[in-house]
């Protein structure tokens, strides 16, 4: 093997009272034997942009000393969903609330030709709107969203109160409350969110949200409920933005569309996925609580955000109603959240059949769809506009 040259190590200056070294500074040029002068640095009269050099972090206006740890799209939480539900401090609640699974059985709410048109919409982004063999997964996923998204909303002329709503991506969020003794933020931009005028209807009535107070968060000692958020000293206060101005028409949150697997320098794990989508369905809903009821701890009307996961073929779905912003204790009433995880679309998209023993496994084209999962998707698009 070719060895590598090892990087040379400084040589240490060594600094002895009362002596003076001497140096070749005086000579404007190098001699052997004397030591190299020390310059003091040279400071421009003028702002250079590309020579900026920022200050010690100790000397930083934003400097404080309690640390805060944030949380953005890269991070990868240790414990997956039970870390974001301390963190949230929500209770968690398996499957979709009823109500909403009724909103897509009904007949006046479904798209002619649904299941046709669902696998259209499925064969076009696995099959057709490509120009090489087998798309990747990050071309796929998106193609498949926008077209389901596409779909639900041909309801329109049915449904008038779809038209009050539009989709935004590439928005920055921030926002930042107090668990225990530690600060906590959320910053970045996160997923596709489809805004609208009138808020989505609470999920749970009041004496729902007045049994959460019952409910025990999960721990999980030893471990930190802080491991794996970035720590920084250098940050801004009470800080919550939903990354629109004040006079924005939309300024409801109905649904947040995450896509995995499309962000090629940060793979998450599916636990840690359903992290992400928890803590910025609870970072949108906190920003908008602190927007419109100011610092108040029990919200008269709780705020509901919509999350949708896939990856182009496995969808999660959850619906997030924040009722609290008192969150500095485990004591008193929790958020909520319905998650609906790992559910299929289809089973297979192949290009090509798949051969095992000179036997045909799996036929080429689309098998195994779901027709119950566009449902899901459906019934979520449909919240509050029926």
């Amino acid at each position: 093997p070719r060895k590598t040259a090892s990087a040379r190590k400084p040589r240490e200056r060594v600094e002895i009272p009362g002596l003076e070294m001497v140096t070749y500074g005086e000579r404007m040029h190098y001699v052997p034997g004397l030591a190299k002068p020390v310059n003091p640095r040279w400071e421009r009269d003028y702002k250079d942009p590309g020579r900026h050099r920022s200050p010690p972090i100790h000397e930083m206006l934003l400097y404080k000393e309690k640390p805060c740890y944030t949380y953005n799209q890269r991070t990868s939480l240790l414990e997956g969903t039970r870390q974001a539900l301390w963190l949230t401090k929500t209770k968690l609640i398996s499957g979709l609330p009823p109500r909403l699974f009724s909103l897509a059985e009904s007949p006046a709410n479904q798209i002619p030709d649904q299941d046709e048109r669902v696998q259209n919409a499925i064969k076009n982004a696995r099959f057709w709107d490509t120009t090489v063999e087998r798309p990747g997964k990050e071309k796929y996923s998106n193609t498949l969203l926008i077209n389901l998204l596409h779909l639900c909303a041909t309801l329109q002329s049915s449904h008038p109160a779809i038209g009050r709503r539009i989709l935004a991506e590439k928005y920055s969020l921030a926002a930042t409350w107090e668990r225990e003794e530690y600060l906590l933020q959320i910053r970045g931009q996160n997923g596709l969110l489809l805004n609208c005028m009138d808020p989505i209807p609470e999920v749970s009535g009041k004496q729902e949200v007045a049994d959460t107070a019952d409910h025990v968060l999960e721990t999980f000692y030893p471990v930190s409920p802080t491991i794996d958020l970035q720590q920084v000293h250098v940050y801004k206060e009470e800080v919550n933005c939903i990354g629109f101005s004040d006079d924005y028409p939309y300024p409801h949150a109905h649904t947040l569309y995450f896509l995995d697997g499309v962000d090629t320098h940060c793979k998450l794990r599916p636990e840690q996925f359903r992290a992400k989508m928890v803590m910025f369905l609870f970072g949108n809903a906190l920003a908008r609580a602190h927007k419109l009821y100011g610092p108040q701890p029990i919200l008269n009307r709780p705020i509901t955000v919509q999350g949708v996961g896939t990856n182009g073929r496995i969808f999660q779905f959850m619906v997030f109603q924040l009722n609290t912003t008192d969150l500095s204790g485990d004591d008193g009433i929790k958020n909520q959240i319905w998650l609906d995880k790992d559910v299929e679309l289809y089973e297979f998209a192949k290009v090509r059949p798949l051969i095992k023993k000179k036997q045909v496994t799996v036929p080429a084209g689309l098998a195994g769809y779901k027709s119950e999962t566009f449902s899901k998707f459906l019934a979520l698009y449909l919240h509050g506009a029926v």
